[in-house]
């Protein structure tokens, strides 16, 4: 498929040539009024015909009337072009996002993406609205009027040819001050939108610390640089109408010297003089139009290669075009390692080889990071591994269908994440055609069943954007649920037990241990949540040091050992 921004604007094509044609005719309309007034002047004023003021009069109304509704159907094809290119264009932003690997979107800042979606689309959306209408009647009011003054008197038409090349350098100068400072304002807008960003994801943080103010001072110096920015390129930008302006009068300036000499010696006439002057004004007007597109462009240029970056990214991630299906949960890691880029020198996996049966339970643990987190997403393959061989049911993960391979795997991550909406529809994200038996279901296996009883709604209620109206424990709880209603083959817990109570802790694994040909990897802190793991793999500084049982790993790793001491003082036996 091919993604270039410009491509998205084919299926807009009928409504731009549709708002060219009608500028076209619009502009003509507007071309032919002087021409008609030279002719009241010269033939009506002088020769007092009043016939001339009545045919010439109609069709100066004829041609306002046209202009003006020609101009109104321009501006409907320009408004519809404009809105379906830039509903397009996000579109195809978010297609091309959601079909990126992890490896692709930490290429990219979040503030950037949403930059590019939101800012650098109503840029370009401004250009095609704001463009349209100057890109076509600028050249086309530029010739006409050249040629109507041709027709006029070709002698004072010569003063045209001479003020051109002033403006096209005035022109020029500017474009390359401003060109280079647009890509820098929406550079600063990304920096802008990240500040916004976190502090409104941090705001609990920001009052519990009292940092407003200095929030406030992070923000207004990010403000201050991109208003400073903007101050100085608009400073250039702005500089084209007073010179083209200055231009013009400098134009009819020679015009009325040179024209009223050549009426005293009877070369050109009043009327014909009165109709140069106001294709000056129509000529003066077209350069103006054509720089402010000028400026437009430069501006969307900008917006337009920062939109191309996304449309241009290629996954890293490679599906298979006949992908299998998985068979059942059994895990193998054979030599693997990772990084996270191809050019990193460090692994933040190293010559992992691990063997997990389907139906078995796999606790990890190690000091923060040692690669636990890293290891879980492998098997989801959220990331590709750098070198050996990972197999899950017997198959090349690479050879598996993507899909499928996800669809089997539910994950809690550690940081657990609610969507705005009801907790009902925030559970069907494991399983949309769920009935309320199979929630309750899994909600009684997260040992959640109080917590829903407690709820206002019960499943009905409303959570607030990103959950953020229930505790860290009954989102885990939540989310636990929601994963569960995947029915999967393998269950992947990372930390996603750490708000919760050892009671309700020792209540889940009690639920899922009942729970057939069910894969579980429990990524922990605590050794409570993990002890009766069949396997337990310890990690250190991204590689396996030992795997064991708990009682073997008490007797033969340092590190278990020492993890197990620290907690023992506060630790329960369940």
């Amino acid at each position: 498929m091919n993604s270039s921004v410009l491509v998205q604007a084919k299926g807009m094509r009928r409504w731009f040539i549709l708002a060219l044609l009608f500028i076209a005719i619009e502009t003509s309309f507007e071309v032919i009024i002087p021409f008609l007034m030279s002719d009241i002047i010269d033939v009506g004023i002088v020769q007092r015909d009043t016939s001339i003021f009545i045919n010439r009069g109609l069709w100066m109304v004829v041609c306002a009337i046209g202009s003006f509704l020609f101009g109104l159907l321009y501006a409907k094809c320009a408004a519809k072009a404009s809105a379906r290119f830039a509903s397009q264009l996000r579109q195809k932003q978010f297609e091309k996002i959601t079909s990126f690997s992890f490896e692709n979107i930490d290429q990219f800042e979040s503030s950037g993406l949403i930059t590019r979606m939101t800012s650098d689309v109503l840029v370009l959306q401004n250009t095609i609205t704001n463009g349209i209408r100057p890109f076509a009647r600028g050249p086309l009011m530029l010739v006409l009027g050249i040629g109507m003054c041709l027709m006029i008197n070709p002698t004072l038409t010569l003063i045209f040819f001479g003020a051109f090349p002033i403006m096209g350098l005035i022109m020029t100068w500017i474009v390359s001050k401003v060109v280079h400072q647009y890509q820098w304002i929406q550079k600063y807008v990304d920096v802008l939108n990240s500040v916004v960003e976190e502090n409104l994801i941090a705001i609990r943080l920001v009052k519990a610390f009292v940092r407003k103010d200095f929030e406030l001072e992070r923000f207004d110096r990010v403000n201050s640089d991109l208003a400073a920015l903007n101050e100085k390129t608009n400073r250039y930008a702005f500089l084209n109408v007073p010179a083209f302006q200055g231009s013009m009068y400098a134009v009819i300036i020679l015009l009325l010297c040179l024209g009223s000499g050549m009426i005293i010696q009877g070369t050109i006439q009043v009327g014909e003089l009165t109709g140069m002057l106001s294709y000056v004004l129509q000529i003066m007007n077209s350069f103006i139009m054509m720089s402010n597109v000028f400026l437009l462009f430069s501006r969307s240029l900008a917006s337009h290669n920062r939109i191309q970056e996304v449309l241009d990214q290629q996954p890293t991630m490679v599906k298979p075009k006949q992908g299998q299906v998985l068979q059942d949960g059994s895990i193998v890691f054979d030599h693997v390692s990772m990084k996270y880029a191809v050019d990193s020198e460090e692994s933040v996996l190293e010559d992992i080889n691990l063997n997990i049966e389907s139906g078995s339970r796999v606790g990890i643990i190690g000091a923060t990071g040692s690669g636990k987190s890293t290891l879980a997403m492998l098997i989801a393959r959220l990331y590709d591994l750098s070198e050996g061989q990972l197999r899950v049911g017997g198959v090349d993960i690479k050879d598996l269908d993507l899909f499928e391979l996800r669809n089997s795997i539910g994950m809690v991550l550690q940081k657990n994440v609610l969507f705005s909406g009801t907790v009902r529809d925030n559970l069907k994200w494991g399983d949309p055609s769920a009935d309320d038996d199979r929630l309750l279901w899994a909600i009684e296996m997260a040992g959640a069943k109080e917590l829903i009883e407690r709820l206002p709604g019960g499943l009905d209620m409303e959570l607030g954007q990103q959950g953020v109206n229930v505790s860290g424990g009954q989102k885990q709880r939540l989310c636990i649920a929601r994963a569960l209603l995947k029915n999967p083959k393998i269950l992947i817990f990372d930390d996603s037990t750490s708000a919760v109570d050892t009671k309700t802790d020792a209540k889940i694994r009690k639920n899922l241990a009942s729970i057939p040909n069910l894969t579980q990897i429990i990524i922990a802190q605590r050794i409570s949540s993990i002890r009766h793991c069949d396997q337990i793999v310890v990690m250190d500084q991204g590689q396996i040091v030992q795997t064991g049982t708990h009682d073997e790993l008490l007797k033969t790793s340092p590190i278990y050992q020492e993890i197990f001491e620290s907690q023992q003082g506060g630790m329960q036996d369940e």
